[in-house]
């Protein structure tokens, strides 16, 4: 695993995934969501399986394929029979990408440099001036981490309200570089246990805790919203549940905390990236009287500031 130090890309250009304009799940108002390539973390359930490698990959679109054959002649790159299947020693198909007339060869993301960046986040500033802003996202952020902190501090030049959703599965030295940018921190607690911690997500959730402990610690606690995905069998069992949130309540009995409900459309994504989704894929969100009992629960284990969906 590489050190929570090092950065897969220089902090002059950033691998970016997707641009979600008009937001409003993302933070406050409408905002634009900029969601960064690269995740420590395997959950099984991620909501975003195309942000997870660290390096630009190529799609291929089954429905907009019109079976042309244009790109079966670039040999070098792909192998073609029923499809075009991609070469693992390749990394460079732009030539591939130019010539599929349909667009069913794509790269999955796009390097920006920071004034590219800024121009397109600029695109939505009118409606910043109501209340929205933007929010960064993946992926994980912190995994080019130089590249983001300079991306806050030019949108804070530019009075842009930020926002991050984060795993916090990064270095505290990045952390205390961002915080005097970002006026919004949603961190993702996700199991409360480590031996089911590192069983669901692949890390430990040590290094997550102990940042937690910091930021709600620190002059910066009153940005954090405390996040829980709940996942059936997983996350979402009262054990889980009241653990996290006596612990949070132990560092901040004013913590703001926030049940995020599970979403199954996520496993539709897995077969474009060629990944398996990792858990029950009949599991279905919960409905309104489960909600509450989780609510319930939370505030039961004397939780002050609970964020309703």
């Amino acid at each position: 695993m590489k050190s929570l130090k090092e950065q897969p890309m220089k902090a002059s250009k950033a691998l970016v995934f997707d641009i979600k304009r008009f937001a409003v799940h993302d933070g406050h108002g409408l905002r634009t969501t900029v969601f960064f390539k690269g995740c420590p973390l395997r959950c099984r359930w991620c909501q975003n399986p195309e942000g997870l490698e660290t390096t630009r990959q190529v799609l291929y679109f089954k429905t907009k394929c019109i079976h042309c054959r244009c790109c079966q002649r670039f040999n070098e790159q792909i192998e073609y029979h029923d499809r075009p299947y991609f070469k693992e020693n390749q990394n460079d198909f732009t030539d591939v990408i130019k010539a599929c007339p349909s667009g069913a060869i794509q790269y999955d993301s796009k390097e920006y440099d920071l004034d590219d960046l800024l121009s397109k986040i600029k695109e939505d500033e009118v409606f910043y001036k109501h209340g929205g802003g933007v929010t960064f996202s993946g992926g994980e952020p912190f995994m080019q981490g130089n590249f983001l902190i300079e991306i806050l501090k030019r949108c804070k030049e530019e009075k842009i309200h930020t926002a991050i959703e984060t795993s916090f599965y990064t270095s505290l030295e990045l952390i205390k570089k961002a915080l005097p940018y970002l006026d919004l921190i949603y961190i993702d607690l996700k199991l409360f246990d480590e031996t089911k911690h590192q069983k669901y997500t692949g890390v430990s959730s040590k290094i997550i805790k102990e940042n937690i402990r910091y930021v709600l610690q620190s002059e910066h606690k009153k940005k954090v919203i405390i996040r829980t995905p709940l996942i059936p069998q997983i996350t979402a069992t009262d054990e889980n549940l009241e653990a996290i949130v006596r612990y949070l309540v132990e560092l901040d009995p004013n913590v703001n905390y926030e049940l995020l409900n599970y979403n199954p459309l996520a496993s539709s994504k897995y077969e474009l990236v060629g990944k398996e989704y990792g858990i029950n894929k009949n599991y279905k969100m919960f409905d309104e009287k489960q909600m509450q009992h989780f609510y319930d629960v939370t505030l039961q284990a004397n939780l002050k500031n609970l964020i309703r969906e």
